[in-house]
């Protein structure tokens, strides 16, 4: 009986978090703002704020920079914070992306990963009263999210405290010959003239300017797998999730899983950790699911959640830390 009760506690902590969220989400205030692209067009996005942040208080907050999954919107990705930036103190930048061609499509396009960087003095610009803690800028995306998440975490190591990516593509080559496994359900069957996969191969090869037969280098550039030796030496902390039940990013163990793997056969002493659960794709990066343990493992949130229904890999206790 004692066993159950002990199991049953940290069901009620995520309970207890998930109730807090909501309660929250009515003192975070939202600011639209605009960039320019690298491409040079006008985008939008969302900036999260706890509401009480004004010109007459304003801190320094930590920043996340969370780009979007695949096809979703800035304020769809905005939405799943819900009240965490009011829990919590920090301030949340959703950015609408832009990729070589595709807006909602960007698939790790090192225009928007450069664009992603530039996030911090974006919102200096044109909210020069909202002041950051350059210390502790994160990034945080789920699915396509996750990719942009992980090629920012590699080639701008020095930009971020931490970083935390949920069901990510890691080898866009093997997504790309995956994409026909995809399921569709009766509605999305009635909206496209198209299968799915033959869909959303056409956009990739839109947005990449062939297939990966065609332009294997292009592909290769936008999967975290092949810079896996640079967020290896890099040592900035990571968190990497992944659902043995995804059927979005099918073959999970062959992208999140294979990059933790190659992440931790290159560098024993890698700050990475892993969680691995049985959830629906992206479902578990907003404030009902494991979004409030991921923001704790960086101390944004207390620490006072647990992993639950999943596998926990934590760091290596001598983990190394990134220099100067």
């Amino acid at each position: 009986m004692l066993g159950a009760a002990a199991a049953r506690a940290p069901a009620a902590e995520q309970a207890t978090a998930a109730a807090q969220a909501r309660r929250f989400s009515k003192l975070v205030r939202t600011k639209l703002i605009h960039y320019r692209a690298h491409n040079g067009q006008i985008r939008s996005a969302i900036l999260l704020l706890p509401r009480w942040y004004t010109k007459r208080d304003n801190p320094p907050l930590p920043l996340i920079i969370s780009p979007h999954g695949r096809g979703v919107s800035a304020r769809s990705n905005a939405l799943n914070w819900g009240g965490l930036p009011a829990a919590g103190m920090f301030a949340v930048i959703n950015p609408a992306g832009q990729g070589r061609r595709l807006s909602r499509h960007s698939w790790g396009f090192h225009g928007q990963v450069t664009d992603l960087a530039r996030m911090p003095g974006i919102v200096r610009q044109a909210l020069p009263w909202v002041r950051i803690d350059r210390k502790r800028i994160y990034a945080f995306g789920s699915s396509m999210g996750g990719q942009e998440t992980l090629l920012l975490a590699a080639r701008y190591p020095y930009l971020l405290a931490g970083a935390a990516a949920f069901d990510s593509v890691t080898d866009f080559r093997l997504q790309y010959w995956n994409f026909p496994l995809l399921k569709c359900s009766a509605r999305c069957r009635r909206i496209r003239e198209r299968p799915l996969g033959v869909e959303l191969r056409a956009l990739a090869r839109e947005e990449v300017g062939g297939s990966p037969l065609a332009s294997p280098a292009a592909y290769i550039r936008r999967s975290p797998l092949f810079y896996a030796r640079r967020i290896a030496r890099s040592c900035v902390p990571l968190q990497l999730w992944w659902s043995l039940y995804d059927r979005v990013v099918v073959e999970p163990t062959r992208q999140s899983g294979r990059l933790y793997e190659r992440i931790f056969d290159l560098n024993r002493t890698a700050p990475v950790e892993a969680y691995i659960g049985f959830w629906r794709h992206s479902a578990e990066m907003n404030p009902h699911g494991q979004l409030p343990l991921a923001l704790a493992r960086f101390d944004l949130l207390p620490r006072i959640l647990k992993p639950i229904g999943m596998i926990a890999v934590p760091p290596p206790e001598e983990a190394c830390r990134r220099r100067g």
